[in-house]
């Protein structure tokens, strides 16, 4: 393959359903006979842009995701599937450590945003090349408040420059590994961009989908549903 370097994802399966209500790893809840972080993978595994995946999970579920997931939905892109850390900061180090030198370009994706497209991945690692660092989102539609810790409202931010940001997030290997052992991680870290920004770099939002929601509460379960058979109806009138 003629390409400077490859271009890895790392997907992050770490994180528990706490909010789900789920006993386990949020990762592993079906929808429709399938778990959620086996439609995310598929993604990436049929995305001609993505040469090598990495999943890191929680600990103790390494033999689990191999069995279950990468196995029984024969992902071959799949090169490692490794421990977590106790924070997301943490896993997202150990995947990018993982990814080592020969990577060019790095995709960061959330293993529960199971809609994410190939377009948007492949836009990301276009942009990443010239950019250095590219996030996704999505313009917000509510109006949005600035309160105080009295619940008061001290500000409200124009509509127009705000948007609600998504994974993946996708930045050169050099860069994003230089701003993760070069910045210590605090309570304001809550993505990868923000180390990005803290280092000064200019980071690009470019459009996602508004299909490409974090499954983290019931509620989502059934609006992931609704997506899925908007996309079946949508297949069978093509």
């Amino acid at each position: 393959m003629n390409k400077i370097g490859k271009n890895k994802a790392i997907i992050v399966a770490a994180g528990k359903g706490k909010r789900m209500g789920a006993e386990g790893n949020k990762q592993y809840i079906l929808l429709r006979d399938k778990p959620v972080l086996a439609y995310t993978l598929e993604v990436f595994q049929d995305c001609p842009d993505i040469d090598e995946i990495i999943v890191v999970v929680a600990q103790g579920e390494v033999e689990y995701c191999k069995e279950n997931i990468q196995q029984k939905y024969e992902l071959n892109k799949i090169v490692s599937v490794i421990e977590g850390g106790k924070e997301r900061f943490d896993s997202v180090y150990k995947g990018i450590v993982e990814a080592q030198d020969d990577c060019n370009v790095v995709v960061i994706h959330d293993g529960a945003r199971p809609f994410i497209s190939q377009e948007i991945i492949i836009n990301t690692i276009k942009e990443a090349k010239v950019e250095g660092a590219v996030i996704v989102g999505v313009p917000v539609k509510d109006t949005i408040k600035l309160i105080n810790q009295q619940s008061q409202v001290m500000e409200t931010p124009q509509r127009e420059n705000l948007w609600a940001i998504q994974t993946p997030q996708t930045f050169k290997y050099s860069l994003v590994r230089r701003a993760y052992e070069e910045i210590n991680c605090d309570e304001s870290i809550t993505d990868d961009a923000s180390l990005l920004e803290k280092a000064g770099h200019p980071v690009k939002v470019i459009m996602g989908s508004y299909e490409n929601i974090k499954l983290t509460t019931p509620d989502d379960l059934l609006m992931a549903e609704a997506i899925l058979k908007k996309r079946e109806e949508k297949e069978c009138l093509e």
